[in-house]
């Protein structure tokens, strides 16, 4: 069965809405059998990542930049996973209160890096997420689910 890995820095109410929609999109329905694997960006290990054969991420924007957490994720993973996990598909949602664009450029370069492949496009959030966001961060995780 195929193992989608949720890596995600979850630090408040409004992320904890777009974590939860992407768990939700994970479990649409007419997807196949997908095992869903959630760790904590500080927590993920590089064996995760080689076990898994996607990958969504979520990160807030924190001063222009993807949060510390994520970071700390990718500086874990990137040389243990790095020629075995190339091509793999991923999807990002990142929320700001202002601007994500450091963020989702930050995180574009590392898995540009990696060989990752983006399965969709990044899903953006400023300020509360809405009904529109929830199901865009939804349709982000069918989406990599779908691809596995």
């Amino acid at each position: 069965m195929p193992r989608l890995l949720v890596v995600h820095h979850t630090p408040s109410p409004a992320l904890q809405e777009l974590l939860e929609a992407a768990l939700d999109g994970t479990r649409a329905e007419g997807l196949g059998a997908v095992e869903v694997v959630v760790r904590p960006a500080l927590t993920c290990s590089p064996v995760e990542v080689l076990e898994c054969d996607g990958v969504v991420l979520g990160t807030p924007a924190n001063i222009g930049y993807m949060s510390g957490a994520l970071k700390h994720f990718f500086d874990q993973a990137y040389y243990p996973v790095l020629e075995a996990k190339k091509g793999i598909p991923y999807g990002l949602y990142v929320h700001g209160n202002l601007d994500a664009a450091g963020a989702v450029a930050a995180v574009e370069k590392i898995t540009k890096g990696l060989g990752w492949s983006k399965a969709t496009d990044v899903v953006t959030v400023s300020g509360a997420p809405s009904k529109h966001d929830r199901e865009a961060v939804w349709n982000l995780a069918a989406t990599v689910a779908a691809s596995l």
